[in-house]
């Protein structure tokens, strides 16, 4: 019997850091002045709001390889207050950030996105990163994870800019892939307070050049996620890549993406899937 579905695997993304701040550099040189000032889906952050929170993920990371005191909270603290001082911090930074020209930022892009990507493979890929990836558990996670996480950070920031200044996604396989499998590894998280007998399965499928399918076996202690179809799977739900990356993001809200999306089976372990949020939000 052919095996469909198997154990997770870590993503590698580290080579697609300076390709992806290349094609950022290239939709950001070719600007006219009126289009830094265009509204972005980060409203009311405009273009140059987005660039500038872009750079100040960079610095923020690189304080960690420098040693600095990070700007952060002393303890552990509640998942809705860490959202909060996030939040916090982003605004300031991009308030204090307005001061610096166009120009200026696209160097500082171009300087920071180069130490990041060269401290990244510094980092040992199994080892504990500094911080946790909150949306997918409590628990710091391997670097590798914790560098995919950035990657779809700067992902899906540079879509917000080329969607504002209407320039081609980056939705190919290469680029968007690493950034679906790295967001439904949400789904353990998502599914940690829901009921699921023994061996009960939920297949999410994404269609589309960089689309794929992963499923969430209910084992004796927790959800546990394997790459993969199940074909004895309760619960199907199937989306196009183009609608996942936005549900999952909160760039849409479930009206608006209903339409592309089909739910088979039981509906209540369905519907929760599409609750996955793949940022901090």
């Amino acid at each position: 019997m052919k095996v469909l579905m198997h154990p997770v695997q870590p993503i590698d993304t580290l080579d697609l850091f300076l390709p992806l701040s290349r094609e950022l550099l290239t939709v950001l040189r070719s600007l006219t002045p009126g289009d830094w000032r265009r509204l972005t889906a980060c409203a009311p952050w405009t273009v140059k709001d987005v660039a500038a929170h872009l750079l100040g993920g960079s610095l923020g990371r690189l304080r960690e390889r420098d040693h600095s005191v990070r700007a952060g909270p002393s303890a552990p603290i509640a998942y809705n207050d860490l959202l909060q001082f996030i939040n916090r911090e982003n605004w300031r930074w991009v308030d204090a950030a307005k001061r610096i020209s166009p120009a200026l930022l696209m160097e500082f892009l171009e300087i920071t996105d180069r130490a990041l990507e060269h401290h990244f493979r510094s980092l040992p890929p199994e080892a504990p990163a500094p911080i946790t990836v909150a949306w997918a558990s409590d628990q710091l996670p391997p670097n590798w994870f914790d560098i995919a996480r950035e990657y779809t950070e700067k992902w899906l920031h540079q879509q917000h800019i080329r969607e504002a200044v209407e320039r081609p996604l980056l939705t190919q396989q290469p680029w968007m892939f690493p950034v679906l499998d790295t967001f439904l590894r949400g789904l353990p998280r998502t599914f940690q307070d829901t009921e699921g007998s023994r061996g009960a399965s939920v297949t999410v499928s994404v269609d589309g050049e960089s689309g794929g399918s992963w499923s969430l076996v209910r084992t004796d202690r927790a959800w546990e996620l394997f790459v993969g179809s199940d074909p004895n799977a309760v619960s199907q739900v199937r989306l196009h890549q183009d609608v996942a990356w936005r549900l999952f993001t909160r760039g849409i809200t479930r009206d608006e993406a209903r339409p592309g999306i089909e739910v088979l089976g039981d509906a209540r372990l369905g519907e929760r899937a599409l609750d996955l949020v793949a940022i901090m939000a």
